[in-house]
């Protein structure tokens, strides 16, 4: 693998993968962001991956930098890429893209000039990448969207997102897991709890898991929200 390393402030060392985004780089950055996990370095107080990159946090006060990137290049000898995309999950999440919870899937369709039948179909097909998780605790941002749905953010943000809110920004779509203010186009919801933090995994993703969206109906939806369950959609 290629790579660079260099400080963040005195807490922290980043490990470089490239300048773009490609699931080559990320499959680098899953692969280096397991292992770290795996080896639990004692001193080593936060893994922070992102679409290029893997920020290793530690206790400045026991360790040196020095000291942090001697172990670090010594463990990136070692890793594995095949052993890391082995450990993948794909994850199916239940979308409701009908009536409030669709507010812009109309003008996004008619921007492409689709049906919004079109639309669905093609956002629902795709085994999407997790990238990375941020901005919001939980929020996936997911790779593989149909370039035929790339669309502009909207003009004016709303004020408040509604919670499992599936929206389209550029060529990135994603999930809200808590309401927000957000500038997404909205097309969907999710019935399910992407975050909580009652649960002993509080974000239902991570970092390298595959996520497919499947179409359900307003009825559909109450019921699974009722029911409440991940685990019983990914059988």
């Amino acid at each position: 693998m290629d790579y660079s390393l260099h400080p963040l402030g005195n807490q922290a060392l980043v490990i470089s993968f490239g300048d773009e985004i490609s699931k080559a780089l990320h499959e680098q950055v899953v692969a280096t962001y397991k292992s770290l996990q795996h080896a639990r370095i004692p001193y080593v107080t936060d893994l922070v991956p992102t679409y290029r990159s893997v920020a290793v946090y530690y206790d400045w006060r026991v360790v040196s930098y020095f000291e942090v990137e001697q172990r670090v290049q010594a463990m990136l000898k070692t890793v594995q890429l095949e052993e890391s995309l082995n450990e993948q999950k794909v994850i199916n999440l239940p979308v409701c893209y009908e009536g409030e919870f669709a507010p812009d899937l109309q003008a996004l369709a008619e921007f492409h000039n689709m049906s919004p039948e079109e639309v669905i179909k093609r956002h629902s097909e795709p085994n999407y990448l997790v990238y990375m998780i941020g901005f919001l605790p939980g929020f996936p941002y997911l790779g593989g969207l149909d370039d035929k749905l790339e669309t502009p953010r909207l003009q004016t943000p709303r004020a408040e997102v509604p919670r499992g809110s599936v929206g389209i920004a550029g060529k990135q779509t994603g999930v809200y897991p808590v309401s927000s203010p957000g500038g997404w186009h909205i097309i969907g919801n999710t019935p399910i709890e992407l975050f909580n933090v009652k649960r002993e995994q509080p974000v239902l993703f991570e970092v390298g898991d595959q996520l497919k969206f499947y179409s359900v109906t307003r009825s559909e939806y109450d019921w699974i929200y009722e029911k409440g369950c991940i685990e019983d959609f990914n059988q």
